[in-house]
């Protein structure tokens, strides 16, 4: 079975014609995920400002990440879904369009990035973290996750331009 024929079982089934028929539904869920992106990716950017030291230098990084860990984490738990049920909607076009490959990729590197952070710095930042001049590698990854995430952005955004009608 291809990914086509995979994308089109979840175009054509029950979740996938409700969400794409719904005059509420679709909106809702695109709503709900411009929330989760805000939550997740809009509070990451302040964590990863502070790691490139332009923002915050005098706030211990583990200050800013701690309080929220729980909301980026919740955001992107929230993206994630209505990222999913947004497929649905439009899987057969969706999954014909290199931007979304593209897209993909990034949050597989984005997602990458914040691992290797997390596990070789994350859980030690109050050792490292009240310098307002990071390691060059805790630098790199800030820099890294503004970039992927940011590219992130803008291949979503640029899926509904390219879509096939």
């Amino acid at each position: 079975m291809s990914a086509l024929d995979i994308a089109q079982q979840l175009y054509d089934s029950e979740l996938g014609t409700a969400l794409r028929e719904s005059v509420y539904a679709f909106p809702i869920v695109e709503g709900l995920h411009l929330i989760g992106l805000a939550f997740s990716v809009g509070l990451l950017f302040f964590v990863d400002l502070r790691l490139l030291g332009v923002f915050l230098r005098q706030v211990p990084v583990a200050d800013i990440m701690n309080p929220l860990r729980p909301w980026l984490l919740g955001g992107f738990v929230l993206t994630f879904v209505t990222g999913i049920l947004l497929f649905i909607a439009a899987a057969t076009k969706i999954i014909l369009l290199p931007v979304f490959l593209f897209k993909l990729g990034f949050i597989a590197l984005a997602g990458i990035n914040a691992l290797w952070f997390e596990l070789k710095w994350g859980k030690s930042a109050s050792a490292w973290g009240w310098s307002p001049v990071l390691p060059p590698r805790v630098k790199f990854a800030g820099f890294a996750s503004l970039l992927l995430w940011s590219l992130v952005i803008i291949t979503g955004r640029l899926i509904p331009y390219l879509s096939i009608e």
